[in-house]
């Protein structure tokens, strides 16, 4: 295990250091070369904030860990609470009302119909890989979709000129059985299409997004692709030789792990020496209760998690492979981020699809993590993915919305370095954009981007993305919040309702420890007055508004 993994990272450090320009391999079909910078875009699904090495886990990742070691890494990484809003809000620029995904599947006002809950792209903004796609970028996407069934709601009606999606919010990993009636749907460009039954999802997207690059990587064109991995997703399934990676690693508990995670974060120097670990959440049982056997299906849970995140990083080493092996590795930017807080649900043992999940799939000791099994390892191991944090995916405090991100390659100046300026997951389509020389349209019929541009930070032009005057807003399945500077107003729990907002200074209360909404009664009067004019501005469409 240590000995693969190392022989990996070696491999791709020295071939960062000695890899050569993409000029000669992509020889232009024009008589003017197109020297626009590649983009790979790589998204972890439901990947803790504390998950990689590079963060501080004993995971092993060394490829992605690589990539921080080459360019930057961010500890003040925000997202949207859940999966959808999160891609919507990153192939738009904006907000998820504004985008269509207010809600997520059930999650929300489902079947209201107002602006904001389409539960896909809506019409009100446009997706940057369209404009990219006609501005001369090739486009690909694999994996996870999330954003519509109908082919009007489709990654090539977004803009991919290749694709190859899990349509669904989640599926299984070894077939198309998924977790409710009918199972899983895909789309290969504009055809649904089956999925290729007995091989792991996160080895066919990696295999489809470099089948999609070499189709085209002699044309001159650049590229932008979007590997969507549906990994480490539940259910906690991977192949046989990595079942037993992590045995034993997690014996001491959840607890324990929670604790140990802060403490290593620190050492990392991913949060500062004197942060303080948020109060344990009391809805989760404490690890000394459990029986033995209890903490034996625990444990082994953490291991399988464990593992898909250790396989993860093998893929994504894969792809730097390849771009090195080309030649093109020189010329591509390169993202790595989650897309919100590590995952709480547990579809086996509750939640609208239980039967159909029991009568397929058998979570018997022995069958957890195989293609048979339908594991998830629960709020208990999620809150120690979220440990500087409180609460985890579905919340709007930061364990929900804070993720791990990373950027490397073509138009970053610095290498190895931690930043802890604020940055959103809208940051990102103005980013890429600018980078390709393509314009959002600046007219009427759109709603205008509301990320910031992120390239003139990367090459070290200036020190900050956003100002303290810079204001985050987001509603979501009955919680929301809204953010400006260091100031923080959030409801913890649903259904919504004003009186129940907190405010923190995340300056020195990250953890959202301390409600200083009667101490400072003048910053929580003008932070729920910005939240009103925030609301109707955005169009934020609340149940006790119907």
């Amino acid at each position: 295990m240590n000995i693969r993994k190392s022989q990996v990272l070696i491999f791709i450090l020295v071939g960062l250091v000695t890899g050569c320009s993409n000029s000669g391999d992509n020889a232009s079909t024009t008589s003017e070369p197109d020297n626009r910078p590649n983009i790979l875009l790589i998204v972890a699904d439901d990947l803790g904030y504390a998950d990689l090495g590079v963060y501080g886990s004993k995971i092993q990742t060394p490829n992605i860990d690589g990539l921080a070691a080459q360019g930057m890494l961010f500890t003040q990484f925000h997202t949207a609470p859940m999966c959808a809003p999160t891609r919507a809000m990153l192939l738009s620029g904006n907000n998820n009302h504004v985008a269509g995904m207010a809600r997520q599947g059930t999650i929300g006002l489902a079947g209201v119909p107002f602006e904001g809950y389409e539960a896909s792209l809506s019409d009100r903004i446009v997706p940057f890989p369209r404009l990219l796609n006609n501005a001369g970028y090739h486009t690909y996407s694999v994996g996870k979709w999330h954003l519509g069934l109908e082919p009007e709601n489709s990654p090539n009606a977004a803009g991919f000129s290749r694709s190859f999606n899990l349509l669904d919010g989640a599926g299984t990993h070894f077939d198309a059985v998924g977790f409710f009636e009918g199972g899983s749907t895909y789309r290969l460009d504009e055809d649904l299409t089956e999925y290729p039954v007995g091989r792991y999802s996160t080895e066919v997207y990696t295999d489809q997004l470099i089948e999609f690059i070499e189709e085209n990587k002699n044309d001159g064109k650049p590229f932008f692709a979007f590997a969507a991995y549906t990994s480490p997703h539940w259910p906690l399934q991977v192949p046989a030789e990595y079942l037993n990676l992590y045995a034993g690693f997690f014996d001491d508990g959840y607890d324990a792990l929670r604790e140990r995670r802060f403490e290593s974060l620190k050492q990392a120097g991913i949060i500062p020496p004197e942060s303080v670990l948020p109060p344990r959440n009391e809805e989760v049982t404490p690890w000394s209760d459990l029986t033995a056997e209890q903490q034996r299906h625990e444990s082994r849970k953490m291991e399988l998690y464990a593992a898909m995140v250790d396989n993860l990083d093998d893929h994504v080493g894969r792809l730097i492979d390849y771009l090195n092996a080309n030649g093109l590795y020189d010329n591509t930017l390169i993202v790595f981020m989650s897309d919100n807080g590590a995952a709480a649900e547990d579809f086996y043992n509750s939640g609208p699809f239980v039967e159909y999940v029991q009568e397929n799939f058998d979570n018997s000791y022995e069958k957890m993590g195989t293609a048979e099994s339908f594991v998830s390892y629960g709020p208990q191991w999620a809150e120690a993915g979220s440990a500087p944090f409180q609460r985890h995916k579905g919340y709007t405090r930061e364990g929900g919305i804070v993720a791990p991100m990373i950027i490397a390659g073509a138009g970053v100046a610095a290498s190895g370095v931690i930043d802890r300026n604020y940055l959103t997951v809208m940051d990102f389509a103005p980013t890429f954009l600018e980078i390709a020389g393509a314009h959002y349209p600046d007219d009427e019929s759109v709603n205008s981007i509301l990320g910031e541009s992120i390239n003139r930070f990367l090459a070290g032009e200036t020190d900050t993305v956003h100002d303290d005057d810079y204001v985050t807003t987001l509603f979501h399945g009955g919680r929301a919040y809204l953010r400006q500077g260091r100031w923080k107003i959030s409801t913890l729990e649903s259904p919504f309702d004003e009186e129940f907002f907190e405010l923190h200074d995340l300056s020195v209360d990250p953890g959202e420890a301390n409600n200083l909404a009667e101490v400072e009664p003048e910053k929580f009067d003008e932070m729920i007055e910005l939240w009103r004019e925030q609301r109707d501005e955005l169009g934020i469409i609340l149940p006790e508004d119907l």
